[in-house]
C-alpha cells in the first residue's frame, strides 16, 4: 500500500479510537499516537479521516503530525535502527559504524529498505553517552558499539 492509497484504506481502526476521545478538546495528540499505532505510520487519507470525525481542520491535523518527531508519515520497516551520532557518540566512532551499515546494507539514514524490513535512521542523543558509539535496535539498546557489531546486528534480524 503506499503512503496516500485511499481507495481500500481500511478506517475500521479508527472508530474506538476516535470514540474513546469522543468530545474531548485537546485529544488529537493521543489520537494520533494511536492511529499510528494501529496503521504504523500516519498515511494521508487516515490523517484526513482524523480531520473529517473530529471536525478539525486537516492542516492542524497535518501540522500537528509533523511538528512531532514521534509521528511518521511514511510507512516503516518492521526493524527500526536508530544510530546515535551526538557528541560522544561522534568522537567513539559513529560515523564509521554509519558508514558500514550504508556500505554493507545500501541503506542510508533516514531511509528505509524497499522491502520494508529495515529503517535506518541516525538520532543525536539516545541518552546513553557513556556506553557511546550507542545504537537502538528495535526498542533494545546496543552500546561501546564498532561497526561489525551493527552490521552483525541487522544481518541476524528476521
Amino acid at each position: 500500500m503506499s503512503d496516500t492509497q485511499s481507495d481500500a484504506m481500511d478506517f475500521g481502526p479508527l472508530d474506538g479510537i476516535i470514540a474513546q476521545y469522543a468530545g474531548e478538546k485537546g485529544a488529537l495528540i493521543p489520537i494520533l499516537q494511536q492511529a499510528q499505532e494501529a496503521y504504523g505510520f500516519l498515511p494521508r487519507p487516515v490523517m484526513a479521516e482524523i480531520a473529517r470525525r473530529t471536525r478539525t481542520p486537516l492542516q492542524q491535523v497535518f501540522g500537528v503530525a509533523t511538528f512531532y518527531a514521534q509521528f511518521y508519515l511514511h510507512r516503516r520497516g518492521r526493524h527500526v535502527i536508530k544510530q546515535c551520532d551526538g557528541t560522544a557518540c561522534h568522537v567513539r566512532g559513529a560515523g564509521k559504524i554509519i558508514d558500514s551499515v550504508g556500505a554493507e546494507f545500501d541503506m542510508h539514514p533516514g531511509e528505509t529498505s524497499d522491502d520494508y524490513k529495515y529503517t535506518y535512521e541516525v538520532v543525536y542523543c539516545l541518552g546513553s553517552c557513556g556506553l557511546a558509539p550507542v545504537a537502538v535496535v528495535n526498542d533494545r539498546v546496543m552500546g561501546r558499539l564498532a561497526p561489525k557489531d551493527l552490521v552483525q546486528t541487522i544481518r541476524n534480524l528476521e
